[in-house]
């Protein structure tokens, strides 16, 4: 209730911005957007109307019996977007949320944040896409989650963008954070008995050579990760690791704008939390002389075609994977690899409708234990956009 009162707040006060000054813009936009489906297999119940490889089962019948009905308006989103010139340029506002919930929210329909953002010339700040990402890989599909082996996240930054157009340079400080996976000794107290400790921001970077028929872009990423002893129990734990990652991407357009190939490949360490469907950034390692901290190697792969048979009709086809360098101290139940196959069939009766329906397929394996499961689900989708701009 706070939220909406804040945003309710946030849009008086644009509006009248909005009617004070001729020259600037307001746009509030958004859909509503419903999804049903059916799941042959299962999936974890906090995740029902999603394809996450990571919370497929990792053991015979995890999540109960296979073969479930779900509906969902989670997908629906708000947003505001405002212009305001100044004698430094145009200042840009993006204001954005939607009703998926994750976290402590996982499995609710509550309101979560997407974009929270504002730009003045080549300086921006706020929460947005990570440079290390590439938001134009993602495919015209109905499936919410989206492909894992792309890189995927919205972070909280400050941005530096001295080369802006369709070639395009970015620089950002992003806020820091990862996460861990202590394995067959997450429950010993030596081992759990640390905090982690982040003393300086991530330093992402992305450059975009646009051309006619498309674009190609590099992307990295260097992080400091750290966990220091908390002094509960003999003996010292701490330790840090240096997480890296390069990402290369690219839309190859066909017939005018009408096909468009999607490629992105990515490989890094302990960047794992900057992907879109990803285990831990750090696993345990032993040794004779005992157990250290190590980040994860992780490869991922993406490439979807998207066809517009006519302006009715599209259709988006392809692959994605994710593919984990387990250290030899996490479980043999542990995520290693995970597939993801889409194909589908949309069609728009008239301008800001779209229906659809998908085929999802995706498949786990385990680290050690030659455990996989599959999934497969069939799902339709309603979508209703709408927008007004304000002069």
């Amino acid at each position: 209730m706070k939220a909406v009162v804040l945003s309710l707040l946030l849009l008086t006060t644009l509006v009248g911005v909005a009617a004070a000054d001729d020259s600037s813009s307001l746009e509030f936009y958004g859909f509503v957007m419903m999804d049903a489906g059916y799941d042959v297999n299962q999936v974890d119940p906090a995740w029902f109307d999603v394809l996450r490889t990571t919370k497929l089962p990792a053991f015979e019948n995890q999540f109960g019996a296979d073969g479930n009905t779900y509906f969902s308006v989670r997908q629906t989103r708000f947003g505001v977007r405002s212009t305001l010139p100044t004698d430094m340029g145009d200042l840009k506002t993006q204001f954005e949320w939607e009703l998926f919930g994750v976290g402590v929210d996982a499995g609710q329909t509550t309101i979560r944040l997407r974009h929270a953002y504002g730009e003045l010339g080549k300086v921006g700040a706020g929460q947005y896409w990570s440079p290390f990402m590439d938001i134009d890989v993602f495919p015209n599909t109905v499936e919410y989650w989206g492909p894992p082996g792309m890189a995927f996240f919205r972070n909280v930054q400050l941005r530096f963008m001295p080369i802006q157009g369709d070639s395009r340079m970015t620089i950002a400080l992003e806020r820091p954070g990862a996460s861990a996976d202590a394995g067959d000794f997450a429950d010993r107290v030596e081992v759990t008995d640390v905090r982690p400790h982040f003393p300086v921001p991530d330093l992402s970077a992305e450059y975009r050579m646009g051309r006619g028929w498309g674009y190609v872009e590099l992307a990295g990423i260097v992080r400091r990760i750290e966990w220091e002893d908390a002094g509960a129990v003999a003996g010292d734990q701490s330790g840090d690791a240096t997480g890296w990652g390069l990402n290369l991407s690219s839309n190859i357009k066909f017939r005018g704008d009408m096909d468009v190939l999607r490629l992105s490949f990515l490989y890094g360490e302990g960047v794992e939390n900057y992907m879109n469907d990803a285990p831990a950034d750090i696993g345990l390692e032993t040794s004779p002389a005992g157990v250290e901290g190590v980040p994860l190697p992780v490869t991922g792969i993406s490439s979807f075609l998207d066809h517009s048979w006519n302006t009715r009709f599209s259709t988006s086809v392809g692959y994605s994977m994710i593919d984990i360098d387990n250290s030899n101290g996490q479980t043999a139940s542990a995520f290693h690899r995970g597939h993801y196959a889409i194909g589908n069939l949309m069609y728009y009766p008239t301008p800001n409708v779209m229906c659809g329906i998908e085929l999802q397929y995706g498949k786990r394996e385990n680290f050690e234990d030659d455990f996989t499961s599959d999934d497969t689900r069939i799902q339709a989708s309603f979508k209703y956009n709408f927008s007004k701009t304000l002069m």
